[in-house]
């Protein structure tokens, strides 16, 4: 079974930064790892979930949504999944949820990609 966490959400002041972390278990039976694609989503209150950025790390590949491009880095180290957010604006509040799939996948800022997904942490961004 596939578990999906984030961590590191919480209150900033616009201009501010956060690293949001995410974690999975249980991804490595029968399936071909090295093909995986990660990717965070971000639902604002009242608004559709979206994509905001998303990353094959083996080759690596990064993708981002225009929202966050020059604000948003992905990245993944061996264990974990990292959006590190700099110049937070208060249009970038919302639930912001971690998302895998095993295998190939496109576009990769597509929501049905994944078949895996995180309970979602919190960012807030005000003054």
């Amino acid at each position: 079974q596939v578990q999906v966490a984030e961590s590191g959400g919480g209150l900033v002041q616009p201009g501010g930064s956060l690293n949001l972390s995410c974690t999975a278990s249980g991804l490595t039976s029968g399936v071909p790892f090295d093909r995986s694609v990660w990717g965070w989503f971000r639902q604002a209150p009242g608004k559709e979930r979206e994509g905001i950025a998303a990353i094959y790390p083996v080759v690596p590949s990064t993708y981002y949504a225009d929202s966050g491009k020059d604000r948003f880095t992905i990245s993944k180290d061996n264990t974990n999944l990292i959006l590190q957010m700099d110049n937070l604006k208060p249009e970038d509040t919302g639930t912001y949820f971690c998302a895998i799939r095993p295998d190939h996948c496109a576009p990769p800022l597509r929501q049905g990609c994944y078949p895996y997904w995180g309970q979602g942490t919190q960012v807030t961004v005000s003054s």
